[in-house]
């Protein structure tokens, strides 16, 4: 059963040692009450027996007579007998005792303490170690002519339970039958409650699970009903940013997206959930928790898949590059057979105009794109979107007053996140329409941020979804086409937030995407 005993045992021991505590504390309190009670009684009645022996008509006469007083002391002593008095003494008005079963007390003066009798009123307290009643003796003439005090000496403290021994070993075997089948019922109980473990056995599971949560790669997050986090191992405290002392709080009170909670608390259902957080790409799992058919709580399980989502998404960036290459060589293989189809028709003036006019409209773009931005890298993007934009028969334009020049390669490089997938999703919106069909970029600079805006002719963004289109899993396409449910507007949201900039969204005969990015100093003066 272990050196600490079983669980029985232990509550066997403390609940004695509350049982005796208790006993003890009924113990003194009973002997205080029972102390109260004697002088409350006891006074009365000595109250009784002094004011009896001053009414008596022998005792007044006595007193008054000063040369025969010899029959006081036969009504102190006759007092005393009847009454269980431990004395009773008669003194004159200058407190000379006059009578007494106390030889000592003869002659002697009367001890008053805060006694009121000298002023002819009766008094009940206690002097020295007795409890003692005084009443003045009154003369025929209404004057004070004699003090009686009758007597009886205190109790101990501990005299009155050592007189009732018999009832503190009934209250104690009582005490102790009631502890051991208290302890045993406990016991009983409580295992039931806990699976029949003993406390060790207790204590070794949470000790391993301990080491098992704080052990493993991936991140665990325990909730209750209510949606409190009841645990959280370090792996998934380091992933979500969360501070130390999480563990209590609602998850609708945590500094955290609103895809994040909605994928802890459950309103976002399905697996393999991909979340957005701290810089990170996080796949989370959300399992309810449930035990004889009572939902207790849930757990939910992230890894981070930061890595992968960046080769992904590498990955469909080259897939893009090599569509606009392909839409290229298209576009160039059906100009070469155009070209080539004039000079066997003889046509050589009407091919050297064909060959002028797709030069100059080449030449055009290429010009409009780098007078007007500096960034090679931006530049170059846009120039390969518009192969692709004219493949799908979807014209492209930069607007007139776009204006940046060369920046940075941390922000050159988030620009080119930021534009190439706002461009892919205008042209996601245009895939498919009738003719008429465009995508008007304009990208401008000021002392502390670029912003860019990219609009389409498409149906635009319902209002009702304008927030919800750059949350991560959210797709206007009807899921059973069975498309791949994209990062891209959650990516922008991520980088823009990142550099303390914003995105959004509203509707201008089409969707119109704005995005703010600030210059690297200019982070505290844009509001997220």
């Amino acid at each position: 059963m272990g050196a600490k005993g079983s669980l029985a045992r232990q509550l066997l021991g403390w609940l004695l040692a509350i049982v005796f505590a208790l006993l003890g504390c009924v113990f003194v309190f009973s002997v205080i009450q029972s102390n109260g009670n004697f002088a409350d009684i006891e006074g009365r009645r000595l109250l009784s027996v002094a004011e009896n022996v001053a009414a008596t008509p022998g005792v007044r006469v006595s007193l008054a007579d000063p040369v025969n007083r010899d029959p006081l002391p036969i009504f102190a002593e006759s007092a005393r007998s009847l009454s269980g008095a431990d004395y009773v003494s008669i003194a004159d008005p200058g407190r000379r005792v006059l009578a007494s079963q106390d030889p000592d007390q003869l002659r002697a003066t009367l001890p008053l303490g805060d006694s009121t009798v000298t002023r002819g009123r009766a008094w009940v307290g206690v002097v020295g170690d007795s409890l003692v009643a005084h009443v003045p003796v009154i003369g025929d003439d209404g004057s004070m002519v004699g003090i009686v005090a009758a007597g009886k000496a205190t109790p101990g403290f501990f005299e009155g339970i050592a007189h009732r021994p018999s009832d503190a070993l009934v209250l104690l075997g009582i005490a102790t039958v009631l502890g051991i089948a208290g302890s045993l019922f406990l016991a009983w109980r409580v295992k039931r409650q806990t699976l029949g473990l003993e406390p060790r056995e207790i204590t070794g599971l949470v000790e391993h699970r301990e080491a098992l949560l704080h052990g493993i790669k991936e991140g665990v997050i325990g909730l209750d009903q209510q949606n409190r986090i009841t645990l959280v191992n370090d792996h998934a405290r380091e992933l979500l940013a969360l501070p130390t002392d999480c563990v209590g709080m609602r998850i609708d009170d945590l500094d955290a997206g609103d895809r994040l909670r909605d994928v802890l608390t459950g309103r976002a259902s399905g697996a393999e959930a991909i979340v957005l957080r701290a810089g990170r790409a996080l796949v989370m799992n959300r399992m309810p928790v449930s035990r004889d058919g009572r939902e207790l709580g849930a757990v939910a399980t992230l890894r981070d898949r930061t890595e992968l989502i960046e080769l992904r998404e590498e990955l469909a960036a080259s897939s893009r590059t090599t569509d606009t290459l392909r839409a290229q060589a298209h576009e160039f293989t059906n100009r070469l057979h155009t070209i080539a189809g004039l000079i066997e028709l003889g046509e050589y003036d009407e091919a050297r105009n064909y060959v002028n006019l797709v030069s100059r409209a080449h030449d055009e773009w290429h010009d409009q794109v780098s007078a007007r931005i500096g960034d090679a890298a931006v530049a170059a993007l846009l120039i390969a979107k518009a192969s692709l934009a004219a493949e799908q028969g979807v014209g492209m334009r930069v607007t007139d007053d776009s204006r940046l020049g060369e920046v940075d390669e941390q922000l050159s490089a988030d620009l080119v996140t930021v534009v190439g997938n706002l461009v892919d999703n205008a042209l996601d919106a245009l895939h498919g329409a009738d003719g008429g069909d465009w995508v008007e970029v304009g990208i401008t600079s000021d002392a502390t941020a670029v912003s860019v805006v990219v609009r389409d002719s498409g149906p635009g963004v319902a209002p009702e979804i304008a927030t919800e289109v750059f949350t991560h899993g959210f797709t206007t396409k009807a899921a059973e086409h069975g498309g791949p449910r994209g990062l891209g507007l959650a990516l922008t949201r991520q980088t823009c937030r990142r550099r303390g900039g914003s995105v959004e969204v509203h509707n201008a005969g089409g969707a119109v995407f704005t995005a703010v990015l600030p210059f690297e100093g200019s982070r505290a003066k844009v509001s997220r």
